[in-house]
């Protein structure tokens, strides 16, 4: 069996448009397997916490800082993910954090305008050197309201981010004006696809209005060289021990 491995090209994508989609980065035998996980799990429903958007919908994530012994902590290690991202990043990388987002049909909220960095930055990581791999448990698409990433927007520096309704969001005048000059992409994926994405890269979701559901893993890395210079809810670096991809479904 041969997984993903960044290819130079993929590398030179990354770096210039801020996000590699990867196709069956996960195959749909793996896919079926954690969704089965995913929605039997109690401990997703316990962890999960919701939060509104400009227009009155609620969005839900159960996020955790830790690695435990699960499928989600062995994707987050498997060199098909973190391998690829420190190729990416040009750095050893570490677990910072990852998430479950439950976007369920007709009540999924929307996620505003945002870089992830804009958040991570209040957490002591000095530099933006850190990503996200985005991997599709569900089909998204515009309808039920995949991701919106803006190609080259990460070159643009951290955008200052403040309350919009119950998210933290990119400045709004700001965000206007990058829209004037940089087109938006909508990364409609099957399930087992990843997006790999840097954390300045602006991005968004719209609320899902469909009969369908979008669940999606999100693993969200740092790197070595910028461990966080304070304590905060995501942890400091330490070694990521990588797992080998055929072992992740064991």
């Amino acid at each position: 069996m041969t997984y993903y491995r960044a290819a130079a090209d993929d590398i030179r994508l990354f770096m210039e448009q801020g996000y590699v989609l990867v196709r069956q980065l996960f195959l749909p035998l793996e896919v079926e397997k954690l969704s089965a996980r995913a929605r039997g799990d109690e401990r997703i429903r316990e962890r999960a916490t919701s939060r509104s958007d400009a227009q009155g919908g609620t969005t839900t994530l159960a996020l955790s800082n830790q690695l435990e012994d699960d499928v989600y902590s062995r994707i987050v290690a498997s060199r098909r993910v973190a391998a690829n991202m420190s190729l990416f990043l040009q750095d050893e990388v570490y677990h910072y954090h990852h998430k479950m987002m439950l976007k369920e049909p007709r009540v999924g909220g929307a996620w505003e305008w945002h870089q992830d960095y804009g958040y991570w930055y209040n957490f002591g990581c000095l530099y933006p050197t850190m990503a996200s791999c985005y991997i599709a448990i569900d089909r998204a698409t515009r309808e039920n309201g995949c991701l919106q990433v803006v190609p080259g927007s990460h070159h643009l520096g951290r955008i200052d981010h403040g309350k919009v309704g119950g998210q933290t969001g990119a400045d709004a005048e700001r965000v206007a004006a990058v829209l004037e000059r940089l087109p938006i992409v909508y990364a409609e994926m099957e399930p087992g696809d990843g997006l790999f994405f840097h954390g300045n890269v602006l991005h968004r979701s719209d609320q899902n209005r469909s009969e369908y559901p979008r669940w999606g893993l999100i693993c969200c890395y740092n790197t070595r060289k910028n461990n966080p210079y304070k304590e905060s809810r995501h942890p400091f670096y330490s070694p990521l021990e990588l797992i080998a991809d055929e072992a992740v479904f064991d």
